[in-house]
């Protein structure tokens, strides 16, 4: 029969590390449902966008930092405009290199609702500095016209 020596320190040391384990597992799933607090989900993606009217037509701007113009999928359904893409992470830097991580990598996907009034055989889209910037003309009969009335 061998004897093992008992350590206090040890013993204690090991306790800790059962005790952090528990409250990781009780309280992980509470963390993870704050917005993604712990690990967002490629999912949760979503550019920021504005969308505006100057007159004779409706501008939609999409920011999309880091985005080549080449790897971003736009398409018209109905009146639905749809913006795809994804954000590449650098593949230069390791996952342990991090000392803080706030930008989310992964697909994005964005539906608008377009207005009626826009015609969306006639649309310009410019990207530049990271912003996707898409031009929608007015069809004739939605823009404002100025009738002179005279008085009699």
């Amino acid at each position: 029969m061998s004897v093992i020596k008992w350590s206090a320190v040890k013993e204690l040391d090991e306790m800790r590390r059962e005790i952090d384990k528990l409250f990781d597992e009780f309280f992980a799933p509470f963390a993870q449902r704050r917005i993604g607090y712990l690990k967002p989900k490629a999912e949760t993606i979503t550019p920021v966008v504005e969308m505006y009217d100057r007159g004779t037509d409706l501008v939609v701007r999409v920011d999309l930092p880091g985005v080549n113009k080449e790897d971003i999928d736009i398409s018209i359904m109905n009146e639905t405009l749809t913006i795809k893409g994804e954000f590449k992470k650098p593949e230069d830097v390791k996952e342990e290199s991090y000392y803080i991580k706030e930008k989310l990598y992964g697909n994005f996907s964005r539906s608008l609702l377009l207005p009626n009034d826009v015609d969306k055989d006639r649309v310009t889209a410019i990207m530049k500095n990271g912003v996707l910037e898409l031009i929608f003309a007015k069809k004739e009969e939605a823009k404002a016209k100025e009738i002179k009335i005279e008085i009699k």
